[in-house]
């Protein structure tokens, strides 16, 4: 679905006056007129070749991006930015989620811009996530019909966006604009509604190059814009528990929980010769996880049903996401942390794991 993006315009430096070069100097001494246009381009030859290594990287503007109205602006990530390792692997990971959702549409997106805008991948993306089905026309070859579809595309993602607190940082006109900034926002936004089973990196932020239009004159600014925070706060867990407490303000108590829970876990474990000495590490992996419901529940995990020994990441999360369904055919409530979260050791997430079994468990022989 994607097509060659348009090429960017280098931006050229400010014509040097004649006076104030070699070359101009040299022009001004020749009589004919003839010879005046040959040296002139000479000159802008000769200075764009002195200037080029020297100049730091232009912008990369689209042609329609210098059609500004008096002060309208538009934005343009900077071309530094987009080579930033944090960034690429940002998109990289939403590309491959995107693909790995619409695989049996037969959908293949190869560039967010160029495959996106239109609201056709966009309806495709929320109705296969949502799984619901949108109003609207198929196929949208207009910039009025595109529009239209994406207007319907987004007030869904809205009405499922904002009840639960998201800031939304994008419109019809900044999509269909092919701005990437604001197609990442949106996307971060669904991966992290719907749980998607991805990573993101954390802590991406990009340098955004603001086009405006001022008396005539284009003048640009430099703003950083910040795509993924944690993946706590992009989850929207902004309500605190005992465990932030922990963390933040008593530290010196976290070795009094964690040694807590390990004497919970290994009073059960130990039934299958198995003990737990450090918490964050050992559950990683979904194996002690599942075989712990099973003890807690007085029932044998069939071993088709999860990987006894994973090597893959993937594998892993299997395995947590399968303990997690085992807690909530238990009566558990589903578990703030994500599955994700567990297999790369983070702790916190880990302990919010162990101590709800704890607290419904605890007394089980």
């Amino acid at each position: 679905m994607s097509s060659a993006p348009l090429r960017s315009p280098t931006l050229r430096p400010h014509r040097m006056k004649k006076d104030e070069s070699f070359l101009g100097k040299l022009g001004g001494t020749l009589a004919r007129k003839k010879k005046a246009k040959e040296v002139s381009d000479l000159q802008e030859e000769g200075k764009n070749a002195i200037n080029a290594p020297m100049s730091p990287a232009t912008i990369d503007i689209h042609p329609e991006d210098t059609l500004l109205e008096e002060n309208e602006e538009r934005t343009m990530i900077d071309p530094n930015s987009k080579e930033d390792s944090k960034f690429k692997e940002l998109i990289k990971v939403l590309i491959d989620w995107i693909n790995d959702v619409l695989v049996e549409e037969r959908i293949i997106v190869k560039q967010l811009e160029e495959d996106l805008y239109d609201g056709q991948v966009l309806q495709k993306l929320l109705e296969k996530l949502a799984d619901r089905k949108l109003n609207v026309a198929e196929v949208t070859q207009s910039e009025i019909g595109q529009k239209q579809k994406l207007q319907t595309v987004l007030e869904a993602v809205h009405d499922l966006l904002r009840p639960h607190g998201w800031t939304i940082k994008w419109n019809v006109d900044s999509i269909h604009g092919k701005n990437l900034i604001s197609i990442l926002h949106l996307l971060v936004a669904l991966a992290m509604h719907f749980r998607a089973p991805i990573r993101l990196p954390e802590h991406v932020s990009v340098q955004v190059v603001v086009v405006r239009k001022r008396e005539g004159l284009l003048q640009t600014a430099h703003v950083t814009e910040e795509l993924t925070t944690t993946t706590e706060m992009m989850m929207g867990r902004f309500e605190r528990d005992a465990f932030d407490t922990l963390f933040d303000h008593a530290p010196d108590k976290l070795s009094v929980v964690k040694k807590s829970l390990i004497t919970f876990v290994n009073k059960h474990l130990n039934k299958l010769n198995l003990e737990v000495t450090e918490l964050e590490t050992q559950f990683a992996d979904g194996v002690y996880l599942v075989l712990l419901m099973g003890l807690l529940e007085d029932y044998f995990v069939p071993l088709h049903n999860f990987y006894l020994t994973p090597e893959s990441f993937d594998q892993k999360v299997h395995n947590v996401s399968f303990a997690f369904e085992l807690m909530q055919d238990g009566g558990l409530k589903k578990p703030k942390a994500r599955p994700e979260d567990v297999v790369n050791l983070d702790l916190k997430s880990t302990l919010r794991v162990l101590y709800n079994l704890f607290t419904k468990y605890k007394n089980v022989e």
